[in-house]
Formats: structure tokens, sequence, C-alpha cells
């Protein structure tokens, strides 16, 4: 096996934690993978995996070894694809990941479409609600939803969300419909704690900053959960735009308070940088950031 075979089964092993399941990834038998990992640590002279009965772990050498071998596979990628000419069609496995219910509502409309207009790209997902390392996990696509800060990854403004206040119309036809924040305290309240994690509803009106803090009866870490008691009239909950969009257009929810929303929180693609990007990737961004771009609810 030539060393950029033995590269590819090393990284199969770090990202699946395992020689089996990288076996399986690579269609060959675990035997081969544990020899072809074996072979490369006696070439290097170094231990770059931690072996136990039940996974493996990187050593600090395994770690420092896999981002190289990440990127020394990513550039011959690339090279291939600009050998082949810029109107070969892009192909391969590009990795995205997103959040939860981002991915579920937004991004696995467009993955479909995506699918049909390039037969030969795979797309593996990670929809999940934490902030994933790209260089870390090996991911080569994220959509962020916040101000990001300054890094190496390139990222591209496809839209913004804002976080709302709602509640079902027979709650606020039963409760009042509160004017002003300070009217919050005598309503019945629903926290989304992966928003405000302490409970501190910050409203905007006319650039002048107010804030709530709540004492809700029902926390919940899924939005699923505090969207479907909103509907089901126990109180008013804050969530972003985005995640109410279907209720909001069947009159399953009201927006609370309109006049104090916050300005909206930005939505990038982020990948890695511009020269280190594959042709199967730069397709997979540009669709994204197009029809991102168009999506009503990121408007």
């Amino acid at each position: 096996m030539d060393r950029l075979q033995t590269m590819a089964v090393f990284i199969a092993v770090a990202e699946e934690t395992g020689f089996a399941a990288a076996a399986r990834r690579l269609n060959m038998s675990p035997p081969s993978v544990t020899r072809a990992v074996g072979e490369l640590e006696a070439r290097l002279g170094a231990r770059l995996l931690h072996r136990t009965t039940r996974a493996v772990r990187m050593t600090d050498a395994g770690e420092r070894y896999l981002a190289d071998c990440r990127r020394i596979v990513l550039e011959i990628e690339e090279a291939d694809s600009q050998a082949a000419g810029i109107h070969a069609t892009p192909r391969g496995t590009v990795s995205l990941t997103g959040s939860a219910l981002f991915g579920r509502i937004v991004l696995t409309p467009i993955l479909v479409d995506l699918l049909d207009r390039y037969p030969d790209i795979s797309i593996d997902t990670l929809f999940v609600d934490r902030v994933v390392h790209l260089f870390d996990e090996g991911i080569d696509i994220a959509v962020r939803i916040a101000d990001l800060p300054d890094s190496s990854l390139a990222a591209i403004r496809v839209g913004g969300v804002r976080p709302l206040l709602c509640a079902s119309p027979d709650y606020l036809v039963a409760t009042g419909y509160p004017q002003m924040p300070s009217d919050l305290a005598e309503h019945e309240t629903i926290d989304f704690v992966n928003i405000m994690p302490h409970g501190e509803w910050a409203l905007v009106r006319d650039g002048k900053g107010h804030s709530f803090k709540t004492r809700s009866r029902l926390r919940a870490n899924s939005a699923d959960v505090a969207i479907a008691a909103a509907v089901a009239g126990r109180g008013i909950t804050r969530v972003l735009s985005y995640m109410i969009a279907p209720q909001l257009e069947n009159g399953e929810l009201e927006i609370v308070l309109p006049d104090f929303t916050p300005p909206a929180v930005p939505v990038h693609v982020v990948h890695k940088e511009q020269g280190q990007t594959s042709g199967r990737v730069r397709a997979v961004v540009d669709h994204l950031a197009d029809r991102l771009r168009q999506a009503p609810v990121l408007r």
C-alpha cells in the first residue's frame, strides 16, 4: 500500500474512531486497515493512535499528523480537479454541519436539490446543536447562525434571522397582549435555553435596549418543545424567526411585542480558506450560498 493510501486509511480510522468502522467505510477488511496503520507508524517511528478494546484515540503526534494528512489529501484532490479542467463535473463526498432544526427545516430541501444538480456528489450531514470545529472534526462546510470571530475560515454572509417572542392567538386572547416588556411579568413564559441559557430576554426598540428576566415553569433545550408548548397555549416563548415560519404562516402563533425585536443575527456559510477549497466543496458552497440568499426565512 503506497503512502497516500495509508494516509487515507489513517484519516478514516481517526474520523471513525475505530478500525472496524474505518474498514466498512473504505470497503476493506479490518486486518488490512490495522496492518496499514501499523506500517504507517513503523515508517514514521511514532505512535499515532492509542488502542483500547472499545475505540481508538489520537496521540499528540497523531493529531498533528492527521491535520497534515487532511491538508495533503485535499491539495491532491484540488490538483486533480484543476488538471481535469474547470468544466469537469464535481464529484466526491462533502461533509456539512449546521444546527439540528435549521438543518431539518432549511438545509435539507436545498441539499435534495443539490443532489439532483450534481449526481456525482455525496453529502454527509452533521446537524447538531453545538459548535463543530471544521479542522478538528474533518468537516468541509458549516452554516453558522452567529456573529463570527476572525479566523482562518472563509465566510459568506447569506442572510439573517431574528429572535422573536411568540404565543398562540388563543393564549393572547385569554391573557391579553403585552404592550411593554414589563407586561411580560404577568404572563407564563417558556424558556428555550439554547438561545438565552440564563433566562434573560434582550429586547430593543428605537435603538434602546430592554431586558426581561424570565421565571419560566417550562425550560426546554429543544426549539421543537418550546414551539409545541407555545402552540398548545402554555405561554410566550422566544425563538429564532426561521424556527416558527410555518406556525406564523398558518396562524398557530403570533409575534408578541413586534416593536421590540432585536437586530438580526447573521447567517454565514463557512468553509476552509479559499486556497484549500476543492472543486466539489466549492460547488456545494456556491449552491448553498445562492439558495440561502433566496430563502424567505433569512430575509
